[in-house]
């Protein structure tokens, strides 16, 4: 069986429902989301603070797809992540 691609998304959670309405129409299976996620990347840090008034708050969104698919779900998303920020990263996987 073919290794299965895991997307790793971290956006604005203000963003969060174009890149998941992105995904859909790309053909992405599903995803999961994680909200208010902290932590410290290249941008900085998001400080408790911000994350309880909602402004720099982040999301994590987990996308698991076959190779045939990312290459959609990857020219949908590109452009919503150069305009209004955010990172991702794909992985392989196998299922269970």
């Amino acid at each position: 069986m073919d290794p299965m691609k895991r997307l790793d998304l971290i956006v604005s959670e203000r963003e969060l429902d174009r890149l998941c309405e992105a995904l859909l129409k790309a053909g992405a299976p599903g995803y999961s989301v994680l909200r208010h996620v902290t932590g410290r990347g290249h941008a900085g840090q998001v400080s408790e603070g911000m994350e309880f008034s909602g402004f720099g708050a982040n999301a994590h969104v987990i996308v698991f797809c076959q190779r045939d698919e990312l290459e959609a779900i990857r020219a949908a998303i590109n452009p919503l992540l150069d305009y209004y920020g955010g990172v991702g990263f794909v992985s392989e996987t196998n299922p269970l």
